[in-house]
């Protein structure tokens, strides 16, 4: 991370993707060229407190030891801009390590609380962010469009807090979009960078962002919320802290990071702390007696089983007409999202409270998910004491979902290529 990450200086200097522990990019496979299984994003949201502006911005991420294909642009802050970025990784653990020994304070940042690692995720000043956020809403500064109803099916459009879309790790990761050219190179996706690289493909991080904005939101026919990009000449474009900003206007349910998120465990227990800590840098209101009731352990696995179901089984025919974010999870966005529904139950050990997977897949040779039926019972959770354990195995039938973690669009580490996700 560069020194100065908040500053127009710092977002233009290219962050450098290396291996653990010593090991050089190559060995590791920690390469922008294999950024399907361990590439890493990253994305700043930008406030002008005293306009009320919202613009966003791709720092660009390069393999240590390369250089940019293109230089990054450099953003144009306002004065006393107030800065959040967040990190998404295609792997399962991306650690912050600062340029200069004050990199990371300059930033605000955490990837961790007390060494126990988020995984693929983490932030710098979220918090710092979100408090002026509030502050230039309650001024009357900030005025965020409202959700809008969706014309295919007359409900209120989905948030990334929304029981219908959440999964077993929601508001994660980035909507970030690079340039990777056949040497490895990457550079920022714009107008000038896709005319200069015409050969460059396009390499995202999967994410619940990515899948709102990009595959649902087009889908049920709503417009995500989105800003200038910085990056991209003033393009509109969308983020993670934009799509959380939005969400705050979500009815009730409202689906908060729940304790029994593999991201917030620690030590495979629950730990109010950390899931606090998560929920600070994405905008959201610590754990209380008041949001338990739809986002505790057991409370989000019963919506979640209750709500995402019936929403499914309701709207197939629509769903099926959207594109799979990734095509060896499911053959339509209908399939993808039963699939991530059905592993998100199991990776949340949702059984643990009495509940019963309402979700059965068919899956072809491939173990591609074609078709899905939903249970749309009512379930009630019971044991609400349960605790964080180990992910049963329950046995697998031709028609059934392998229970391996599904947590984001196009990656390995999690099963079935990320079909969580988003």
């Amino acid at each position: 991370m560069p020194a100065d990450p908040l500053s127009a200086a710092g977002l233009a200097t290219p962050y450098q993707l290396t291996g653990a522990g010593g090991m050089t990019a190559a060995a590791s496979g920690c390469t922008t060229a294999n950024s399907a299984n361990l590439g890493a994003f990253v994305q700043a949201t930008i406030l002008d407190p005293a306009t009320g502006a919202l613009s966003v911005y791709s720092p660009l991420v390069i393999t240590q030891g390369t250089a940019p294909a293109a230089a990054p642009v450099v953003p144009a802050l306002p004065a006393n801009a107030v800065v959040t970025i967040d990190f998404g990784f295609n792997g399962t653990n991306l650690t912050q390590v600062g340029a200069t020994p004050a990199a990371l304070q300059q930033g605000n940042c955490a990837d961790n609380l007390n060494g126990s690692l988020f995984g693929q995720v983490s932030f710098c000043n979220g918090a710092a962010f979100f408090q002026a956020v509030a502050t230039a809403e309650a001024a009357g500064l900030l005025q965020v469009p409202a959700l809008g109803v969706s014309p295919k099916t007359g409900q209120p459009c989905p948030t990334t807090r929304s029981f219908t879309m959440i999964d077993q790790d929601q508001s994660d990761n980035v909507t970030t979009t690079y340039l990777l050219t056949a040497t490895g190179q990457t550079a920022q996706f714009n107008p000038a960078n896709v005319a200069a690289l015409p050969a460059a493909t396009t390499i995202v991080n999967g994410s619940d962002n990515k899948l709102l904005a990009a595959f649902l939101d087009p889908t049920l026919g709503c417009t995500p919320f989105t800003a200038p990009d910085l990056s991209q000449a003033g393009a509109a474009g969308p983020s993670q802290a934009l799509n959380e900003i939005q969400a705050q206007a979500q009815a009730a349910p409202v689906a908060l990071v729940p304790e029994n998120d593999e991201m917030t465990l620690v030590n495979n227990a629950f730990s109010a702390d950390k899931t606090n800590l998560y929920r600070s840098n994405v905008g959201q209101p610590a754990i209380s007696a008041a949001n338990d009731a739809a986002s505790s352990p057991a409370n989000y696995c019963q919506n979640m089983a209750n709500i995402q179901t019936a929403f499914l089984n309701a709207n197939q025919a629509l769903l099926a007409t959207g594109a799979s974010p990734v095509p060896a999870v499911g053959t339509n966005l209908l399939t993808f999202l039963a699939n991530r529904e059905l592993m998100s139950f199991t990776n949340l050990n949702c059984a643990n409270f009495g509940l019963t997977n309402p979700v059965t897949v068919t899956l072809d040779a491939n173990g591609v998910a074609t078709a899905a039926t939903f249970n749309t019972t009512q379930q009630t959770a019971t044991n609400p004491g349960a605790t964080a354990a180990p992910p049963t195995t329950p046995a697998t039938t031709p028609a059934t979902a392998p229970p391996v973690r599904g947590h984001r669009i196009g990656r390995h580490h999690h099963g079935l290529m990320n079909p969580s996700g988003a």
